[in-house]
């Protein structure tokens, strides 16, 4: 997973990305690449590493997602805790991270992380390719 990659490696996948941008558009290297990436719909490297946690996350909490990425725990899941406003948030429970170097690189880390952060209207979404929608939109407004 690419949840949490150091820089490094980030800025040298998204240099691959804004190459192929480039290349579609016949752009030069000293040319902005951000009107190309709007005209293709493309979400930047953070952006799409977000998407497609988030949307891992929405098909492991439908019951879509393969068995071996486990169930994630709701808020309002914990026993032992009782009725609060929290029961009708759709928030994850953020597991405790072990390792500084690689925990928060695991998948419930990710996960719960990713999906917290999101807003409430895109996470309440009913079908799978609504919720895409809306993600993608919020992405979007939040890279320009």
């Amino acid at each position: 997973m690419l949840a949490d990659i150091p820089a490094h490696l980030m800025n040298r996948l998204q240099s691959v990305m804004n190459a192929s941008a480039r290349l579609i558009f016949n752009l030069k290297r000293s040319d902005h690449i951000s009107d190309a990436l709007i005209s293709l719909h493309w979400l930047r490297v953070p952006e799409r590493i977000q998407y497609k946690i988030a949307v891992l996350t929405y098909k492991v909490l439908c019951g879509t997602a393969p068995r071996y990425l486990g169930p994630l725990t709701r808020v309002a899941d914990v026993p032992g805790r009782r009725s609060l406003r929290s029961v009708d948030t759709s928030r994850l429970v953020v597991p405790p991270v072990k390792l500084s170097t690689v925990g928060s690189r695991a998948f419930p880390f990710a996960t719960s992380q990713t999906w917290n952060s999101l807003p409430e209207d895109v996470t309440s979404a009913l079908t799978l390719r609504s919720f895409q929608q809306r993600l993608k939109t919020h992405l979007f407004r939040q890279m320009f």
